[in-house]
């Protein structure tokens, strides 16, 4: 099996860099490009010239907020990259991203370790399945000690981390590093642009002996083979080592970690070695699963799958002065994944002959034309062939295949199985569709897609230009999912959900530059929850109706209670179960679907202050039909009435978001900052010193953080940073929860 470059799929790669904001990512990208020779001059996040961060916004903030796809070759390998965002705004972006990869390379920073970012990506990692290999970035930095970031990796990620290399010097005196399985010394000179091999220094050698001891001994416990050779001979050779080292890093048993200096340009090839060695091929990882998508099937087991498309679909291209539905498109999506998920699936292997088979994640619109980012999962598409489009059900044909070199595209004849490309001519793809042979339909699980948290509301500051602003938020939430556009009932304004205050100014700013349209933006305000404190039993609820010829009668009873915190954390992503305790067929099973289907309706709106309701269990617990007006759709309304009745009769708690916030600054600024935090509600779980700077960790809710970088930089001299990841939502104070 061979791809277009008449490569075995066995030398492809197909990977993301992940980390946190200002680890240094970027950085490491840039450096790849460089030393595969793809690009002839480094770029320098500082300067704007990276090849990757080249969206205006990101080099005017010096962060990536687009993941960007480069291709490089290596050692007779391809390298397919895509470069991640760390910021956590931005966190679709990554997911995205890891739905379509099949390893990764997590940079850490040398002197603060694990960051809550960190955190986030690795577990988004893990739920995809993703093996990686860690690089220890900065060690050149003051305060950089590689084994207190390979404990924090341990302690707050909790692999099993298998350290090959030990550094050259230390701080500004980090020169080079020794490469434990062979025992050889890789040194850079100030400007060099490949390593120098040499002998371990003798200051080194005894340190370097003890570390790879300690290596093969946690190799060999977690290594069948390994452990043999190892009780054999009393030490492993290269070629035992390295191959465990492969297994074990694309199981996820361990995780194999490397070091250096990318800004300095130090310990770059042997990262590429690594990805070489330890990351799986296209055909190590197991076939890709899905539903099989034709006409028939789709109809019995996709329904959600189709609304959803459609919905978006009519949402994007049949606007005509409002923008909605978008939130309620993601949902139906999220349910028909369950659906599939549920289903018995059909396996596609990484094989160029086998049917076409394509999940796209990412679309952009730019000057030349629409841009569909593909995995190719199975067999082979050529310019010009016709796809079936799983989400509009339609055929299509791919114009143009072009491979990605951030915003530069080379022309292909074709794609095949592995392949990491962009195509232009699908007119109704979006992130989560499936592309696949027309003969042999297929719909892959898409994505997921997070719940925004954060709302504005937008309008143009022209009135004749009302139109244009609506076009523009169409295409904004096309591109990016996790943008949510609606009209509020009350007020009629359109409002703008994003992940954080970060993700709209992006999202507005880019309808700025892009159309040169003046937009005028509201205050920031974050997305509420309501919940359930105390529930309601035996709650009888009938519905009737009858207006001439065929009635409706529908009569339950139900029981509404809150979620355990175990259950909430697990059950669905809307913190919602249902459940049936009819017994006798009182109440018929399609009937019962219905009932849930109606009370997932209810859940949209709750009765303090008409957010969506979350962590509550429903049971039906009783209920009687009528032999010729009861229907699906009377009981799907009394579901949708019944709740609403019970929630108003229930104890409810509105919920708001809460992040997890890590500030870093000067030790004598930690007393003012401790009681800004305070004042905005924060609760201290954490404080440390890292690198001569105080680390302070603590819980704030979302909404009091509007404005805090600014606020910060006051307050530090300009010396202050902080980051944020959502950790959850909690109760809100009664005066922040009204609409």
């Amino acid at each position: 099996m061979r791809n277009h470059l008449d490569r075995p799929l066995s030398a492809v790669r197909n990977l993301g860099i992940l980390a946190h904001v200002d680890a240094g990512k970027t950085t490491v990208t840039e450096r790849i490009l460089y030393a595969t020779g793809t690009t002839h001059k480094r770029g320098e996040v500082h300067d704007g010239t990276t090849i990757t961060d080249f969206d205006p916004q990101e080099r005017d903030r010096g962060i990536t907020i687009f993941a960007a796809a480069v291709s490089c070759d290596w050692d007779g390998h391809r390298i397919n990259l895509i470069d991640t965002p760390g910021h956590v705004d931005f966190a679709d972006e990554v997911e995205r991203s890891l739905r379509v990869l099949d390893g990764a390379v997590a940079v850490f920073d040398a002197v603060a370790g694990v960051e809550p970012q960190s955190e986030s990506v690795w577990r988004q990692a893990d739920r995809h399945g993703v093996p990686r290999i860690a690089f220890v970035n900065k060690l050149d930095r003051v305060g950089a000690d590689l084994d207190a970031a390979v404990a924090s990796i341990r302690e707050r990620l909790h692999p099993v981390p298998l350290v090959v290399q030990l550094p050259i010097g230390t701080e500004d005196g980090f020169t080079g590093v020794v490469d434990l399985l062979r025992m050889r010394a890789l040194t850079w000179s100030d400007g060099g642009e490949t390593a120098v091999e040499d002998v371990v220094p003798e200051g080194l050698r005894e340190e370097a002996l003890r570390r790879r001891r300690l290596l093969e001994e946690a190799v060999a416990e977690r290594h069948p083979a390994a452990l043999e050779e190892f009780c054999d001979r009393e030490t492993l050779c290269v070629e035992t080592l390295s191959g465990a080292l492969r297994e074990l890093t694309r199981t996820g048993d361990a995780v194999v970690v490397l070091c250096g200096s990318a800004y300095r340009n130090r310990g770059i090839e042997p990262l590429l070695d690594a990805v070489v060695a330890y990351l799986p091929s296209p055909s190590d990882v197991p076939p890709v699963c899905g539903m099989p998508g034709g006409a028939a099937g789709m109809r019995n087991t996709k329904v959600g799958m189709r609304d959803a498309a459609d919905g978006m679909h009519g949402t994007v291209h049949g606007m005509h002065g409002t923008v909605h539905g978008m939130h309620e498109t993601a949902v139906r999506q999220r349910k028909s994944v369950d659906r599939m998920q549920d289903a018995v699936g059909e396996q596609r292997p990484a094989d160029p002959a086998a049917p076409f088979a394509a999940l796209a994640f990412k679309v952009t619109a730019t000057p030349t034309g629409r841009l569909t980012y593909l995995r190719v999962y199975s067999g082979t598409i050529e310019k010009g062939d016709a796809v079936w489009e799983s989400g509009a059900r339609r055929v299509e044909r791919i114009g143009r295949i072009l491979r990605v070199q951030a915003d530069r595209h080379a022309q292909l004849e074709r794609a095949v199985a592995g392949d990491i490309v962009a195509v232009i001519g699908l007119k109704s793809a979006r992130a989560g569709s499936t592309l696949s042979a027309p003969g042999a339909p297929l719909v892959l699980e898409p994505p997921g897609v997070a719940d925004p948290v954060v709302s504005v509301a937008v309008e143009a500051r022209a009135g004749t230009d009302a139109d244009r602003l609506v076009s523009a938020l169409a295409r904004l939430a096309e591109e990016d999912p996790s943008l949510v556009v609606r009209t509020d009932p009350e007020t009629g304004q359109t409002v703008l959900s994003g992940m954080g205050e970060l993700h709209l100014e992006v999202a507005v700013e880019k309808i700025r530059r892009s159309l040169a349209l003046e937009v005028n933006v509201g205050r920031p305000r974050v997305t509420y929850r309501e919940t359930v404190a105390r529930g309601v039993s035996g709650l009888l609820f009938r519905h009737v109706k009858q207006d001439g010829g065929a009635g409706q009668f529908a009569q339950i009873v139900l029981d509404v209670e809150p979620l355990g915190a175990e259950e909430a954390g697990n059950g669905a992503e809307t913190g919602f179960t249902f459940r049936s305790a009819v017994v006798g067929g009182r109440v018929p099973q399609e009937y019962v679907r219905a009932v849930e289907a109606g009370c997932r309706d209810a859940l949209a709106e709750g009765p303090v202050g008409g957010h969506p309701v979350t962590g509550l269990r429903v049971t039906l617990t009783d209920g009687a039909t009528h032999v010729k007006d009861s229907s699906e759709t009377a009981f799907r309304t009394a579901g949708r009435l019944g709740l609403r009745e019970a929630l108003r009769g229930c104890a409810m708690v509105v919920l708001e978001p809460v992040v997890e916030v890590t500030v870093t600054v000067a030790e004598d600024a930690v007393g003012g900052v401790l009681g800004d935090l305070a004042a905005r509600r924060g609760r201290v779980t954490d404080s440390a010193v890292r690198g001569g700077s105080a680390v302070v960790t603590a819980t704030v809710p979302l909404a009091e953080l509007f404005g805090y970088a600014t606020r910060l930089r006051s307050r530090t001299q300009g010396r202050g940073t902080f980051s944020a990841r959502p950790t959850g939502y909690a109760p809100a104070p009664a005066v922040a929860t009204t609409r």
